[in-house]
């Protein structure tokens, strides 16, 4: 979204948008105000201050609301039905079972994180995340302890794929707007991927799941459920219901890939039908009639129609916060905090990974989406980038790399997934903060800590 706010000078936009953010912090936490309601409250106020004309703060205000609903609010619908009836029918436990089976109770968290890291290749972060809950709780469910040993490899397993590696949107369009080799940054991108995941995501789940002992969240998971050990499904059949949507995703994002590198024709009508149906929402839904056709002969259309009901009411709050958490960001977008940070960013003389790197941090902390971060950075640095000579395709490579890790640290109140993980964990905010957000950010840091290193040696 393009800045509407009638004030342009940068200090004084900076000022507002740190005050909303201690706003958030007294109400949230110190006041105990619902969260929605702070972020409602906050979002306003921030328009008004940001100079943002009177006719455009509740057009604003709904915009960044119902954009961000149209993306969670079916993907979080959708995910919490297959996930109910997974946990009703067994197959979650199946699954749950297979992999200690194979793995043990020690290796469970870095099974899951591994599990996450192949389905994560084609599918985005919150879609995979989603389908992965109800397999995380089970294991969470039956080892005992924080469940957040086991949700923080996966989660991170999916954040550092969405964040670094093709065919996800983001290292896509940063490599297209400058110059970079698609082929090299998936190498390049999975090389950075897997050392940065270990340690940020896998090795602090560990720790965070020692310091931070929180209940297993019944969002999507009902320990107290009645499971027929007669109708547990095949593991087999279970494996089929959630690879379904990553092959699914798979043609959208990697047919994309393909036609941004020039290598088929993206426009041609049967290229267009297979990513239409590959696009999340109807990848989700086609996997749901999958799920319901495969479990209907043992449990009935009426009873799941039921779960697929009940699935919904615990998730209300989930996607509310969560769209509330994109009001406050797109508010932040229109008010052009983020454009004026970026524009002054760019005149300051920094090496160009290191400026790549802070400007993405800026966007991604003024704004809070991950994605406006790293094509909006990609965008401004592309002159600078097009200027420099000498720069070879590794050199971009790392750029593009630099950018993503900048796009990924410090996810906060104004950021959506910052919402997601905290309700569908049921983690107060204050226990985001310290989990999420720092897990966030040192996998940005990380990453940009390795190309770094690697521009100097290579």
């Amino acid at each position: 979204m393009e800045s509407i706010a009638q004030v342009a000078d940068p200090t004084y936009l900076l000022t507002v948008a740190a005050m909303a953010i201690f706003a958030l912090l007294i109400l949230i936490i110190k006041l105990k105000v619902h969260a929605f309601v702070s972020l409602t409250l906050v979002s306003f106020a921030t328009a008004v201050a940001a100079g943002i004309s009177s006719e455009q703060v509740v057009p604003t205000m709904m915009s960044g609301f119902g954009g961000t609903l149209a993306s969670v609010a079916l993907l979080v619908g959708l995910g919490a039905m297959i996930g109910k009836t997974l946990e009703v029918t067994g197959g979650a436990q199946v699954l749950a079972d297979t992999l200690i089976g194979r793995f043990g109770k020690e290796k469970a968290p870095l099974a899951l994180g591994v599990a996450s890291l192949l389905f994560g290749f084609p599918i985005f972060f919150d879609a995979g995340l989603i389908v992965m809950m109800p397999i995380i709780l089970s294991v969470a469910h039956k080892f005992g302890g924080s469940p957040l040993k086991y949700a923080l490899p996966s989660a991170g397993a999916f954040a550092v794929m969405h964040a670094f590696v093709p065919p996800h949107p983001g290292p896509v369009a940063a490599a297209d707007l400058l110059g970079a080799n698609i082929g090299m940054l998936l190498f390049v991108g999975m090389m950075v991927a897997i050392p940065t995941w270990y340690v940020g995501a896998y090795l602090f789940g560990l720790y965070a799941g020692k310091k931070f002992d929180i209940p297993l969240s019944k969002v999507f998971f009902n320990a107290n459920g009645v499971i027929d050990p007669a109708k547990l499904p095949k593991f087999s059949t279970v494996m089929m219901i959630l690879v379904l949507p990553v092959l699914l995703i798979f043609m959208d994002t990697g047919l994309n890939t393909l036609a941004v590198a020039g290598m088929i024709d993206g426009s041609s009508p049967l290229v267009e039908t297979l990513r239409m149906l590959g696009k999340t929402p109807v990848a989700l839904l086609i996997t749901l009639l999958v799920c319901l056709v495969v479990f209907a002969k043992d449990y009935g259309m009426k009873h799941l129609e039921k779960l697929c009901g009940d699935s919904l009411a615990p998730i209300c709050a989930v996607i509310l916060v969560t769209g509330a958490g994109g009001m406050f960001g797109g508010v932040l977008r229109a008010s052009g905090i983020g454009e004026a940070l970026a524009n002054a960013l760019s005149d300051t003389g920094m090496p160009l990974i290191v400026a790549a790197f802070v400007i993405a941090t800026c966007l991604r902390v003024a704004q809070g989406s991950a994605t406006v971060a790293l094509t909006t950075t990609a965008a401004l640095i592309a002159p600078m980038v097009a200027a420099t000579t000498g720069l070879t395709d590794l050199d971009l490579c790392f750029i593009v790399i630099a950018i993503a890790g900048g796009s990924t640290v410090l996810s906060h109140f104004n950021d959506s997934g910052f919402w997601l993980v905290g309700r569908l964990m049921e983690m107060d905010e204050k226990t985001t903060l310290k989990t999420w957000t720092v897990m966030e950010t040192l996998l940005g840091s990380i990453a940009f800590i390795i190309v770094a290193v690697l521009t100097l040696i290579l």
